[in-house]
């Protein structure tokens, strides 16, 4: 389904999306940033989505809502970093997933994938970017926010 401009955008719309992307966000970061202990090597990852940097007609709220969740993440990187904890944002471009596809026509999608090295992401491009953020090597990655879109924005 394609976005709604902000004009048309109701109360009840942008109140959903903010309780999902944003308090969700928020309630697991904060559980995470209490229960890892000092010098655990704890990793934190969030997503948002590379909407942020396109910044398209008609995903205002949406893209707010990331905007929110790569800010939270970043500061609460500098708040963990003491701990040896930390936080970093994964914001994948378009993925081919049932969600994604659902009311999305030819043109539509052909649009995208001309704009991300001629095809849409699978999930197995962007899980080895979580697994790495997860991982001891990425020890020194702290407070980043990856966009894992071929180049979509």
């Amino acid at each position: 389904v394609r976005g709604v401009v902000l004009a048309d955008t109701t109360v009840e719309d942008f109140d959903a999306m903010f309780a999902v992307n944003v308090r969700g966000t928020f309630l697991v970061c904060r559980e995470a940033a209490n229960r890892m202990p000092p010098s655990s090597g704890g990793r934190i990852v969030t997503f948002s989505s590379s909407i942020m940097g396109t910044l398209l007609p008609g995903y205002a709220a949406y893209t707010a809502t990331n905007g929110a969740v790569e800010a939270m993440t970043r500061i609460l990187a500098k708040e963990v970093a003491a701990k040896g904890v930390t936080a970093n944002v994964v914001a994948p471009g378009p993925v081919r997933t049932e969600l994604f596809m659902a009311g999305k026509d030819e043109a539509f999608v052909r649009s995208v994938e001309a704009r991300s090295m001629g095809r849409l992401a699978e999930t197995t491009d962007v899980a080895p970017v979580v697994a790495f953020l997860a991982s001891n090597a990425a020890g020194w990655v702290n407070g980043q926010v990856i966009r894992v879109n071929g180049g979509f924005a």
